[in-house]
C-alpha cells in the first residue's frame, strides 16, 4: 500500500471510528438537559452507562454505539454495493431490516422522525423522491460520513449531487441536503489531507450548493449558521462555549440546530476528536448525534492513529475489522472516481 493510500485509510478509519466515539460517549446523555447531565453524571469525560430509566438508552452498557454509527455503516455498505448509482429501494429495505433487528435487541433508539415518516410513505406506494419531501431533521447528516470517504470533493457539483441522491428517499429537503453536504464535505476534505479549518471552509461551500437542491423548506441557512456558530464560540472557555451552543445555537434534532452545533464543537475542540466527543456529550439535547458528527469530522482530519486507542478498545457494538474492510471499499471507489475525473479533464 502506498503512503498516500495508507494515509487515506488512516483518515477514513478516523472518520468512522471518531464518529463512533462521539456517538457512544453521548449515548447516556442524549435527550437530557445540561443541568440534568451534571446532576446525574457530573462532567462526562469517559464512557458511562445510562441511568436505569433513560428514555432511549436504558439497558445499554457503557461505550455502546447507537443508531448514528449503525446507520452510517449501513449506508456505507449500500454505497459500496451500489456502484456509480444508488439503490434507493435497497437502502429503504436495509433501514427497515435494521429497525426490526434493533427492536429485536430491545433497543429504544429507533429510526428518526423524518426517516420513519418517509419509509411509511414508501410502503404506502409513494415514490422515494416524494417520500422525503418533508425530511428536515438531522438523520441524513448523522450518517453521511461514508459519502465523504467515497467521493472526492471536486467537482463540487458532482459531490453534492451524490449527497442529495443518498438523501432523496428520507431527507429530500434543502435544509437536510445542505446539512448533509456540509458534513460530508468536511469528511472528504479531511480524507484528502485537509485540517479541520480547511474542512470547515469546504463544509460552508458545500452547504451553499446543497441548499439549492431538494424541496425548499423554511429554516435558517445552514452555511450561514455554521459560520455564525463557529464565530460565536471562538476563543471561549469550554464551559462558556457549551452554554452558548445550548442557549443560542440549539442542540435539538432540527438540522439547523444540531449541525451548526457540531461545527461549533469542532471549533471549541480545536479539531481534537476526543475533545469534540466530550464537549458534545455535555451539551444536552441530541448529544450522541452532535458527538458523532463533530468527532467524525475531526477524526477524518486527524486520522485513526491520533484517536485515543484506550477508548476505542472500550467501544461496544462495533467490529473494527468490518469497519476497516468498509473503509477500504469506499476508498477504492474514491480512487476510481478520482481517476475518472482526471481522465475527463484531460
Amino acid at each position: 500500500m502506498s503512503d498516500t493510500a495508507t494515509e487515506h485509510l488512516d483518515r477514513a478509519m478516523g472518520a468512522l471510528i471518531g464518529g463512533a466515539l462521539g456517538d457512544a460517549l453521548g449515548m447516556p446523555t442524549q435527550l437530557l438537559s445540561p443541568a440534568r447531565i451534571a446532576e446525574l453524571y457530573g462532567h462526562v469525560e469517559d464512557f458511562i452507562a445510562p441511568f436505569a430509566d433513560h428514555p432511549v438508552s436504558k439497558g445499554l452498557l457503557a461505550g455502546t454505539i447507537t443508531d448514528d454509527t449503525e446507520q452510517a455503516l449501513l449506508l456505507g455498505r449500500i454505497l459500496a454495493a451500489s456502484g456509480d448509482g444508488f439503490d434507493h429501494a435497497r437502502w429503504v429495505n436495509a433501514l427497515l431490516d435494521w429497525e426490526r433487528e434493533v427492536k429485536a435487541r430491545g433497543s429504544y433508539d429507533l429510526l428518526g422522525p423524518s426517516t420513519k415518516r418517509a419509509i411509511d410513505a414508501i410502503n404506502n406506494g409513494v415514490s422515494a423522491e416524494e417520500a422525503g419531501r418533508s425530511g428536515d431533521t438531522n438523520g441524513a447528516a448523522m450518517r453521511i460520513g461514508p459519502v465523504g470517504i467515497m467521493m472526492p470533493l471536486e467537482p463540487l457539483d458532482v459531490f453534492v449531487a451524490k449527497v442529495a441522491e443518498t438523501c432523496r428517499a428520507t431527507h429530500n429537503t434543502s435544509i437536510a441536503i445542505a446539512s448533509a453536504a456540509a458534513v460530508a464535505a468536511a469528511v472528504s476534505r479531511g480524507i484528502g489531507g485537509g485540517d479541520w479549518r480547511a474542512a470547515s471552509d469546504s463544509a460552508v461551500a458545500a452547504a451553499r450548493r446543497g441548499a439549492m437542491l431538494g424541496n425548499w423548506v423554511t429554516g435558517g441557512d445552514i452555511a450561514a449558521r455554521i459560520v455564525w456558530a463557529q464565530d460565536l464560540v471562538r476563543g471561549n472557555r469550554v464551559k462558556d462555549a457549551i452554554r452558548l451552543i445550548t442557549d443560542l445555537v440549539g442542540t435539538g434534532v432540527a438540522s439547523q440546530e444540531s449541525v451548526p452545533a457540531a461545527f461549533a464543537v469542532l471549533e471549541v475542540a480545536g479539531g481534537d476528536p476526543w475533545q469534540a466527543a466530550v464537549i458534545s456529550a455535555n451539551l444536552g439535547g441530541d448529544t450522541d448525534t452532535i458527538g458523532a458528527i463533530a468527532a467524525g469530522m475531526a477524526g477524518a482530519c486527524t486520522g485513526f492513529a491520533h484517536l485515543p486507542q484506550d477508548r476505542i478498545a472500550k467501544l461496544r457494538g462495533i467490529d473494527l475489522a468490518e469497519v476497516k474492510a468498509l473503509a477500504i471499499d469506499l476508498l477504492a471507489a474514491r480512487a476510481t472516481k478520482a481517476r475518472s475525473g482526471k481522465d475527463a479533464a484531460a
